[in-house]
């Protein structure tokens, strides 16, 4: 019976040992949100991404958002669809996907920096791990300088209802780029009647399990263009905004009330050498694969 049970166990424990194995360097999965006008599986963009990350980790599983049924209803609700629907839409498909249940890295690209937030923020489970922002304004923007593409037409109309009337209720309801336009000539009108950006960073007051859920991250990296002639101001991208009350003077996150007042724990992780801060030169989302491989993948694997 002993050398029976011997010869199971040298059976046994190679086998159990190459699972703990497999299991313990399997990749981190990643979840991608793109950004204005885009959709999940444009090969030129979001798709793109999605393989060479693939091709760099093998055995990666990454998810790429798409908010709709088709690629065209993607497109058309990254301008018009309430952002605060979407986020609960994302945290609901990462909820029930059983591939993500251990844990995910998450990136972000331009407004899908803001929109992952916000799922760090109000969704914990499953956990993120780390937030990769690209380009993303989390300060909010003031102004469209130039928008992508075939999009320019959109945006035009998006400028135009901005300056009627940002923060009426039918604006910010059915206006995405309206739900994290950030006035800092109307700071008041901003934090009263903002239903996205101003809630997630803490303007109407402290929502701990907000703080305590982004202070969870690992790490949560800030990627700047610094040649970026689509996101006003900039400096969003790196959570700094104009200096309240005028739109020329701009400041840097560490002398925002945001931080000082650590109402989101953004003074905690920095100190905890969990905010990354990287610039690309480049326009909006304009950067190299060599600088994505060094710069990026690192936070992936």
């Amino acid at each position: 019976m002993w050398p029976v049970k011997m010869a199971a166990l040298r059976v046994a424990v190679p086998v159990l040992l190459a699972l703990w194995l497999g299991r313990a360097a399997a990749a981190v999965p990643l979840v991608i949100w793109h950004g204005m006008g885009d959709s999940c599986c444009n090969p030129l963009s979001m798709g793109y991404i999605k393989k060479i990350v693939e091709d760099k980790i093998p055995g990666i599983y990454v998810l790429s958002l798409k908010i709709g049924s088709n690629l065209v209803q993607d497109v058309e609700n990254s301008f018009f669809m309430n952002v605060n629907d979407q986020v609960r839409e994302v945290c609901s498909q990462l909820a029930k996907d059983p591939l993500l249940k251990g844990g995910y890295n998450a990136m972000g690209f331009s407004q899908g920096g803001q929109f992952l937030r916000a799922v760090a923020q109000r969704c914990p489970s499953p956990p993120m791990l780390n937030l990769i922002s690209i380009g993303g304004q989390h300060q909010g923007v003031y102004g469209f300088p130039r928008c992508p593409g075939e999009s320019s037409h959109i945006c035009d109309w998006i400028r135009k209802t901005l300056d009627l009337g940002a923060y009426t209720q039918a604006v910010q309801e059915h206006l995405v780029q309206a739900e994290y336009w950030h006035d800092p000539l109307k700071e008041e009108d901003y934090r009263k009647n903002s239903i996205f950006l101003a809630d997630i960073n803490q303007e109407r007051g402290i929502n701990e399990t907000y703080k305590k859920n982004l202070m969870a991250l690992k790490k949560f990296v800030m990627v700047r263009f610094l040649n970026d002639t689509m996101v006003d101001p900039p400096i969003s991208e790196w959570f700094g905004f104009y200096k309240s009350g005028q739109a020329k003077e701009t400041i840097p996150l560490k002398e925002t009330s945001l931080y000082t007042e650590d109402r989101l724990g953004l003074q905690e992780m920095d100190k905890a050498g969990k905010l990354v801060f990287l610039g690309v030169e480049g326009d909006h989302l304009h950067f190299t694969e060599p600088w994505f491989y060094i710069t990026i993948l690192p936070f992936l694997r």
